[in-house]
């Protein structure tokens, strides 16, 4: 995995999930953060996760 493919660990101790405050869980392998309460996946590309709800995937599908 290339440095750029990473998420900093005291960035993923500090985001929240923009639509329901709640904790992110970080799936190193799809490359997301995962919001079990909002049910969606927010991608994490070049190692920046993309915290806006309309880029999400949903995780009902």
């Amino acid at each position: 995995m290339t440095d750029a493919a990473r998420v900093d660990p005291k960035l993923l101790d500090i985001l929240v999930c923009p639509l329901t405050k709640g904790p992110l869980e970080y799936d190193r392998e799809r490359q997301e953060l995962i919001s079990r309460q909002a049910k969606l996946a927010y991608p994490v590309r070049d190692g920046i996760p993309i915290m806006l709800p309309e880029e999400a995937r949903n995780l009902d599908e």
